[in-house]
C-alpha cells in the first residue's frame, strides 16, 4: 500500500488519468469521500434532468476516491460491481454530489455505498453500492 493521498493529490491523479471526467473530489475522510460532478447541457437528457450515466459515473468516482483515500493511489483498483437505484428526478441546473461510505476494505476487495444528491437538496436522487477489486501488491 502507498501513503494516503490528500484531496489535491487525488484530484491531480484524476486529472492526469481521467482528463475527460467532470468530477472533482471535495473531501476525504476515514473511509469516506465526497465528489462533485459539474452539470451542463451535455449532462442532461430529454425531460430536463441529469442523465443516469452521469449519476453512475459520480457514484463510481466517489467509491474509487474513498478507496484510494483509504489505501493510497493504486491505479489498477477496478470496479467489479456497481448497482444503482434512481430515487427521484435531479434538478437540471445543479451539480450532482456523491457521498461515499466504505463498508469494508479487505486485502483484495473493497465495498461501499454512495448517496447521490442534486446540489441544494436534502433527499438523495440515487443510491449506489459497489465493489472494487484491489490488486495484490
Amino acid at each position: 500500500m502507498t501513503s494516503k493521498p490528500t484531496v489535491d493529490q487525488l484530484n491531480a491523479f484524476f486529472r492526469a488519468e481521467f482528463p475527460q471526467a467532470k468530477v472533482l473530489v471535495e473531501a476525504l475522510g476515514e473511509g469516506t469521500a465526497r465528489v462533485r460532478h459539474s452539470v451542463g447541457v451535455a449532462e442532461l437528457r430529454p425531460g430536463g434532468t441529469v442523465s443516469g450515466p452521469v449519476m453512475m459515473a459520480t457514484a463510481d468516482v466517489a467509491l474509487y476516491a474513498a478507496i484510494l483515500g483509504s489505501i493510497g493511489i493504486v491505479p489498477l483498483a477496478v470496479t467489479t460491481n456497481l448497482n444503482i437505484n434512481f430515487l427521484r428526478k435531479p434538478a437540471a441546473g445543479r451539480d450532482i454530489l456523491g457521498i461515499c461510505t466504505l463498508l469494508k476494505v479487505g486485502r483484495t476487495l473493497a465495498i461501499g455505498e454512495v448517496s447521490i444528491y442534486s446540489e441544494g437538496t436534502d433527499e438523495p436522487v440515487a443510491h449506489a453500492s459497489g465493489t472494487y477489486a484491489i490488486p495484490r501488491g
